[in-house]
């Protein structure tokens, strides 16, 4: 593998890298060219096992000896694949941030999943509505990873899942968790019906269900489905549902956080 020291904090080459704390520019400019960051070591190794291609590597030098490995696989799989070594002041001037976990790998984005492609075979199911923060959506897709869940389907204008921060967030659950972003909303529901699924909206209404009484006969299928920051599920979201069902909460408390509600969501209707 070509190791290259990089000294000049503006070298063309490093373009992938510049300015990633830009969540706007990084959100629309990643997809368009085709890529995604994913960040430390764990992430990077869980990343090239799954079978994704990385284009280049950036990493600070201490950090050669942990990759050593994930890098040998790299070279006999995909060939010369640049690794550029900076100091950790240098590393910090590209990208915008102390990268403190060390390494960054800018990665090939996979293909899209087809959403029957995401169905088949599934039982558990997230869909996630309009959620803005990246910080929530790789939360909740640790969660999604880490109890069952098959897979995720976004909305059209819900946060990236392979945006930098969502993946590291999820520690890496966000490249092996599927995910389709569903073209028509929330038209695109009727498909996950059409395919078996009982929509089940977690949200506050009125004749929302007890998530205790409906634990007690979960269906066969299930996509639940999570609205974005503060409001909650949209109106056309909740009518689209088949259910609703809402977490009992105490001390005079409302609501939780949607990543923390989705755990506790989806921990109630793990696999048994």
């Amino acid at each position: 593998m070509p190791i290259i020291q990089v000294t000049d904090p503006g070298d063309e080459r490093l373009q992938d890298y510049f300015h990633l704390t830009d969540v706007a520019l990084r959100s629309r400019d990643e997809p368009g060219k085709g890529l995604y960051m994913a960040e430390s070591s764990k992430v990077i190794e869980r990343a090239i096992r799954a079978g994704h291609r990385p284009r280049s590597f950036l990493m600070t030098e201490r950090w050669l000896g942990d990759l050593a490995g994930v890098l040998r696989v790299v070279a006999e799989r995909d060939g010369d694949v640049p690794v550029y070594v900076g100091t950790p002041g240098v590393v910090e001037a590209i990208t915008g941030f102390n990268l403190h976990r060390g390494a960054l790998a800018a990665m090939h984005r996979p293909a899209p999943i087809a959403l029957d492609d995401l169905l088949s075979g599934a039982r558990r199911i997230a869909v996630l509505e309009d959620i803005v923060d990246h910080t929530n959506v790789g939360a909740v897709l640790r969660s999604a990873a880490a109890l069952g869940v098959d897979g995720v389907v976004v909305s059209p204008r819900c946060a990236d899942p392979l945006y930098r921060r969502s993946v590291r967030v999820s520690m890496g659950a966000a490249i092996s968790l599927p995910h389709h972003r569903i073209a028509a909303w929330p038209g695109g529901l009727a498909e996950l019906r059409d395919a078996g699924f009982t929509l089940v909206a977690l949200a506050l209404s009125d004749d929302a269900v007890s998530l205790d009484d409906f634990e007690r006969a979960l269906p066969g299928k299930i996509a639940w489905l999570l609205g974005t920051e503060g409001s909650g599920l949209s109106p056309a979201a909740i009518a689209a549902a088949d259910v609703v069902v809402k977490i009992p909460m105490m001390a005079g408390v409302d609501s939780l956080n949607v990543a923390a509600a989705s755990a506790v969501a989806f921990w109630a209707s793990r696999p048994r």
